[in-house]
């Protein structure tokens, strides 16, 4: 069994904060949310990470991060481009923005050969998350399925007070197995319920307690072949009927391998409290809890120790 690497999506520019949300810093040293990210995932055994960035942010990039956590890990970049598409297909006229998260791991293709987990770099997840993905990656293989995991958090528990959010919602079976994961892209807090909406007409009530995806995945190579195959069909659907806007998502191909008796999922409940910066107003809580964490002990100082 090769040793697992660790997947982080950093190409989203984070349109609704406004800015690079990625970089912004949220420790009392200055840390980002990404350097609690890699120093929970080295604790949990990772030791290579994949960037995936934008070409023409590469240098901020390096220099507010990259530079300081590859003196840790193996650190390697891979370049989500717009351009970069099957033969035959060209950029919509009007498109500005890739093609959503399957897009960002197709753009590892190259640079993987072993189980991965893949990661936002604006989510803060949670030491015990990295240990569960971690610790399923390395003791499981596909046999007559793909074995996948996903580790879940409590809906209530991952929503913001400043507008709507994107959560895949999921159902397990008795086994903890997933049976369906459904992105819901809009999902806000109305008159003390939690609801979703597709078209902003009809909304629906969620439980507070269902379980949501928060693109924390672990993988085999094998997800890499069904993503190629995928990317065209969701090209010429995307390229028909909303060429400008539409995102190739994980959690669709996910949940066609499910459908069609391909892949089994495990969902893995993590106790951890999710936090996030959807919007610029959201950063305050994310500092008073990672401040809190690190007077506490949770964290050092010095976040390149392990």
């Amino acid at each position: 069994m090769k040793e697992p690497a660790l997947v982080v999506m950093a190409a989203g520019m984070g349109s609704r904060f406004g800015g690079l949300k990625q970089i912004e810093p949220v420790g009392k040293n200055g840390e980002i949310i990404m350097d609690f990210s890699i120093f929970d995932a080295r604790k949990a055994g990772f030791k290579k990470v994949i960037c995936v960035i934008k070409k023409e942010m590469e240098s901020d990039f390096k220099q507010i991060i990259g530079d300081r956590i590859s003196k840790n890990v193996e650190l390697v970049y891979a370049y989500q481009e717009i351009d970069d598409l099957p033969e035959g297909y060209k950029v919509p006229e009007g498109r500005a923005k890739p093609w959503g998260t399957g897009h960002a791991i197709l753009a590892c293709r190259d640079l993987i050969d072993g189980p991965f987990a893949v990661i936002n770099a604006d989510d803060y997840y949670g030491k015990n998350a990295f240990k569960l993905i971690y610790d399923f990656l390395i003791n499981t293989e596909d046999d007559d399925y793909y074995r996948y995991a996903m580790v879940g958090y409590i809906l209530e528990n991952t929503l913001t007070d400043h507008g709507h959010v994107a959560r895949g919602v999921c159902t397990t079976d008795e086994n903890g197995y997933l049976k369906t994961i459904h992105e819901r892209t809009r999902i806000e807090k109305r008159d003390g319920l939690i609801q979703y909406t597709e078209d902003g007409s009809h909304w629906v009530t969620l439980p507070d307690k269902s379980i949501v995806s928060m693109n924390l995945w672990g993988f085999t190579p094998s997800i890499m072949e069904e993503l190629k195959a995928a990317f065209p069909a969701f090209l010429d659907e995307a390229l028909k009927n909303n060429p400008e806007k539409a995102e190739f998502y994980i959690p669709e191909v996910v949940n066609n391998l499910i459908k069609s008796k391909k892949a089994l999922v495990k969902v893995l409940e993590s106790k951890d409290r999710w936090y996030g910066v959807t919007y610029r107003e959201d950063k305050d809580k994310i500092v008073e809890a990672i401040t809190k964490m690190q007077e506490e002990g949770i964290y050092p100082d010095n976040l390149s120790i392990v």
